[in-house]
């Protein structure tokens, strides 16, 4: 399976290190199976930071999916355990304990939708009481997502093999 990583460098050794925290599903390397996404996430990444837009190619082992040695966390939907995933692992003091949240990378690879803009607005009002998990989780469902795949450790990102880099 092809997948794409937007950023303003090709990326050809993933280096977890330089990953930011308090992304989606924790501090991780993030691809998605749409191209055009991974462009978009290059040119706002080229346009924040400098440098040039790059799309870079992964191919993913699909062997990673029966890999039980691998701790995997994979989202069919954007419900409530997604949503509550999410803001466990973008906002600052959640429990690192809880098994809703990656922050201590409990998990190899997570798999689920992307929590664009319009659904942290969602999620602020849910966090200070004003909507509550059923309004959300009605929020959620008419939202057209995108899909991610999230690296977290070696072991998983041993799945992944650089195919090229794309201007």
């Amino acid at each position: 399976m092809e997948l794409y990583h937007g950023s303003n460098i090709v990326v050809s050794e993933i280096d977890l290190n330089k990953c930011r925290p308090n992304k989606d599903f924790g501090r991780g390397f993030y691809l998605t199976e749409i191209k055009e996404q991974a462009n978009l996430m290059a040119l706002r990444t080229a346009n924040r930071f400098g440098g040039t837009a790059h799309t870079s190619v992964f191919n993913l082992d699909e062997r990673i999916f029966d890999d039980e040695s691998l701790n995997r966390l994979i989202f069919t939907s954007a419900d409530n355990d997604w949503a509550t995933f999410v803001m466990n692992n973008r906002l600052y003091g959640s429990n690192i304990n809880d098994k809703l949240n990656n922050k201590d990378n409990k998990y190899d690879f997570v798999y689920g939708s992307v929590a664009d803009d319009d659904l942290m607005f969602l999620f602020r009002e849910y966090k200070r009481g004003q909507i509550d998990s059923e309004k959300l989780v009605y929020g959620l469902r008419y939202r057209k997502l995108s899909t991610q795949y999230s690296f977290h450790t070696e072991r998983a990102i041993s799945y992944l093999t650089f195919s090229e880099g794309l201007k």
